[in-house]
């Protein structure tokens, strides 16, 4: 039995201005044909190993079908430049915005894109850490991707908190907020870690706080997720149902880093399922193996965007090798068999 079915080729096709793309976030006012996607403008260095720069800018795409997206222009968003340059200091190099994902407030029938605003930290000709990176939680607002504004952060980082990205958005609880989940870090015993951690949000176009961290590779201790951890997307009950206050989502995990004379080797990056409660903000279980990897990734492959096609179906749109965006056919029934 296949737990899902691969797509062949790319979903989006490049232009002359991008090689990579990676990280789509779709609307689904418009039945999931049009979104944004990050393009990378130039990558220093090897996705595998660590020190890679990738500098990124968000553009616009649009589909003919769920299978097969065209880049459009560049994203603008009102107010950029001085939000930008307000968190920017002269110990910093700003490489654009990172990661998008969208939210749409059905009560106002507005446009939320949340998005990484990387500020990394510089370093003296010896290589030694001038200031620490800095990763923010970006904000913008509009009617659509035509009208956004951006705001103060979501979520900023400080030498404390280590930042926040890759965000996945939770349901609000009986307390009325939610407990949304970013990708965070933790300085761990050998390396600094990915962690998942709560976003406690009031308002979603409001600052948020920062809550505890509930997935810690170091303390979990799965083979498979035992370097890094990010939240990817949270499956609809509609799609399939785990529970009152819970819901199954996707988990994206990496292997422990590896050292090879001077160099940090990243490990496979792959697709998992965790079951969460977002009612008290706590994982409940975590897949002890992977649940995809793409048949052509020599790295990473990561889960970014959920569409669901119909009853007990649905694709998933991941990135591989932070390079070209893939899609997978999912269906409930086989995935049942996976969970605890």
């Amino acid at each position: 039995m296949d737990l899902y079915s691969q797509f062949p080729g790319k979903v989006v096709e490049t232009n002359n201005r991008f090689k990579h793309v990676m990280a789509i976030a779709l609307d689904p006012r418009t039945n999931f044909r049009e979104g944004i996607i990050r393009c990378i403008t130039n990558r220093e260095g090897d996705v595998a190993v660590k020190g890679f720069t990738d500098r990124s800018v968000l553009a616009k795409v649009k589909g003919d079908s769920l299978e097969h997206f065209e880049i459009s222009e560049q994203l603008k968003i009102k107010n950029e430049k001085e939000i930008v340059n307000n968190l920017l200091n002269t110990g910093h190099d700003f490489i654009g915005l990172e990661d998008p994902d969208i939210w749409i407030d059905e009560e106002t029938d507005s446009l939320h894109l949340y998005f990484t605003l990387p500020m990394i930290g510089r370093r003296n000709e010896n290589g030694e850490k001038i200031t620490d990176t800095l990763i923010h939680l970006g904000h913008a607002v509009g009617k659509n991707l035509d009208s956004l504004t951006m705001t103060e952060p979501s979520l900023m980082a400080d030498k404390n908190t280590h930042g926040a990205k890759e965000l996945s958005i939770a349901p609000i609880n009986r307390q009325g907020f939610r407990f949304n989940l970013v990708e965070s870090s933790f300085e761990g015993e050998v390396y600094k870690l990915s962690t998942v951690r709560i976003a406690i949000a009031e308002d979603m176009g409001k600052p948020w706080k920062f809550g505890e961290t509930i997935f810690n590779p170091e303390v979990w201790k799965i083979p498979w997720i035992g370097g890094h951890a990010s939240p990817g997307p949270l499956f609809p009950k509609t799609f399939i149902d785990v529970g009152k206050d819970k819901l199954l989502g996707i988990i994206n995990g990496r292997e422990a880093n590896k050292r090879v004379g001077d160099e940090t080797l990243y490990g496979i990056f792959s697709v998992g399922l965790f079951i969460y409660n977002y009612e008290n903000g706590k994982i409940d279980w975590v897949s002890h193996e992977p649940f995809i990897r793409d048949s052509e990734a020599r790295t990473i492959t990561f889960a970014s965007q959920f569409v669901e096609t119909g009853k007990g179906e649905g694709i998933l749109y991941s990135h591989v090798d932070d390079s070209f965006v893939r899609a997978y056919g999912l269906k409930a029934e086989f995935i049942k068999d996976l969970l605890p």
